[in-house]
């Protein structure tokens, strides 16, 4: 009974509680919306013990929804984006608990933004049919425009109609290309679909357009990642988004990306996709984006900046382990998606934190605050080891997998990759030693408060993800593994994988 109701129920929720938060008193919206996404969360956690590992997509409901076009409402899913889902419904509770003491105005528009939000991130990951696809990404570009646009910094404008400028640019080439292949199974057939099966059965037909799909898909997925050259709206989204709009941003719709790349781009097009130029290509940018991300954070005055070109640095490893397209480097990438969700999900929430409390997020103002705040210190630290891949805590295992897998595809870029752990611990723990560990460099750093229970209340269920992920990711890598075999068969049929990790 389950698996009748629970992806719809995932996809419906959000937005009744959204259109309850606008009709309550201002002053229990806040609450209002907590209950809503924990009963959200609590309605996904059933997904981790009745998903099966290895047998494809699950959960599957299909009805019909606009038969003459040959829509139809169809969502499942497998072991790509159990985890993502299962994330989205994680983190959204943690955000909206870690907005009150910041959204003090509209905040019924904020918390059901937020909500909205979440039907359209999930809707991504389980949506079965290309409409339904392309109608859940532009839900979710919606609310986050008007969440950086409406309750960010001082430059809020700006980084808005950049992101949505991005965004949309590349969403429009998308749906060419989902027409052009609707239109070409439908003359193959005679049966005009939206359905994935269906469209995937008649890409193989597609000739020479195919390379024309392929880079739609790709600059729309690349736009979202983002990939070098295309990474230029994410600093300032960053910045000026309110804190839950960062970690969302961060956490979840930068990884609906690379889960394009995995779940359409790849087994639509694989023969452009592993064309030895395009791959060279894919690489060599990723490549790029490992090192200039990590290279750029190093010299950030702004904490928040410095965590936004970290973002591009990580989703570099997660495109290098894609294209690798080993069992190895697959699993990785997917484990560094979720890992990194939760550790600059955590980082921005304790940027957020210390923003409240010096209303400053230059690293220079800050300096011996470990005496002062020895809790914040102790976590942020935490968090900062599991950011550059400290062996024990998430980020490791994900990276390891990923440079093991390249390494037997392409050993000279993993090779190079491995710099991005070093670049990455530089420009990390300089950060960590200046702000909480060099002599105090202003007065009012003697003032601050120690984390609130609330505040907790955020950061111990990040913390307790980061270790259990490092210590044993077995439970994450067993349920992804088939998925993740079946794609690269799929992809490149007959290649031969090693074992599990």
């Amino acid at each position: 009974m389950y698996a009748t109701w629970v992806l719809t129920a995932l996809l419906a929720w959000p937005l009744i509680a959204g259109a309850i938060v606008m009709l309550v008193p201002s002053r229990m919206a806040k609450y209002v919306a907590l209950v809503a996404s924990l009963i959200e969360f609590a309605i996904s956690v059933p997904l981790w013990w009745t998903f099966i590992p290895g047998t494809g997509m699950q959960l599957v409901a299909e009805h019909a929804w606009i038969t003459a076009w040959g829509i139809r409402y169809t969502v499942g899913v497998d072991g790509i984006s159990l985890f993502l889902v299962l994330l989205t419904t994680f983190l959204m509770p943690l955000s909206i608990l870690g907005s009150w003491s910041y959204i003090t105005k509209r905040e019924n528009g904020f918390y059901a933004l937020l909500l909205v939000l979440t039907t359209g991130m999930i809707g991504v990951f389980v949506a079965l049919d290309l409409f339904l696809f392309y109608v859940m990404w532009e839900v979710m570009l919606i609310p986050m425009y008007f969440i950086i646009g409406v309750w960010g910094g001082d430059n809020r404008l700006y980084a808005a109609i950049k992101f949505f400028i991005f965004t949309f640019f590349g969403s429009l080439l998308m749906l060419v290309a989902i027409l052009v292949l609707y239109l070409h199974a439908g003359r193959e057939t005679g049966v005009y679909s939206f359905g994935y099966m269906h469209l995937l059965s008649h890409v193989a037909t597609l000739g020479s357009i195919a390379w024309w799909l392929f880079a739609a898909f790709f600059l729309a997925f690349a736009i979202k990642v983002p990939l070098f050259p295309l990474h230029t709206w994410l600093p300032d989204a960053h910045v000026e988004a309110p804190t839950a709009g960062s970690v969302i941003l961060a956490g979840i719709l930068l990884k609906m990306g690379t889960y394009g790349f995995l779940r359409f781009a790849l087994p639509f097009f694989p023969t452009v996709a592993l064309n030895q130029n395009v791959q060279l290509v894919i690489v060599i940018l990723s490549l790029i984006g490992i090192i200039y991300g990590g290279l750029v954070a190093m010299v950030q005055p702004d904490f928040k900046k410095l965590i936004a070109y970290s973002s591009v640095a990580h989703l570099g490893f997660v495109m290098l382990g894609i294209w690798a397209l080993t069992l190895q480097s697959v699993q990785g990438a997917l484990l560094i998606m979720i890992n990194h969700g939760i550790s600059t999900g955590a980082l921005f929430f304790l940027v957020g934190m210390i923003y409240e409390r010096r209303h400053s997020r230059l690293i220079e103002a800050y300096g011996g605050i470990a005496r002062v705040v020895p809790l914040f210190a102790a976590i942020l630290t935490v968090v900062s080891l599991s950011s550059i891949a400290l062996p024990g805590t998430n980020g490791f295992v994900g990276e390891f997998l990923v440079l093991l897998g390249a390494f037997r595809t392409y050993p000279v870029a993993a090779t190079i990759a491995t710099t991005g752990v070093i670049v990455a611990a530089a420009y990390l723990l300089t950060a960590l030693q200046r702000v909480i560990f060099n002599p105090l460099t202003s007065h009012e750093n003697e003032k601050l408060t120690d984390l609130t229970p609330r505040e907790l209340a955020v950061l111990v269920p990040l913390l307790v993800c980061i270790l259990w992920v490092g210590i044993y990711p077995k439970p994450f890598l067993r349920r992804m593994e088939p998925s993740a075999r079946a794609l690269i068969q799929q992809v490149r049929p007959g290649l031969v994988q090693g074992d599990a990790p």
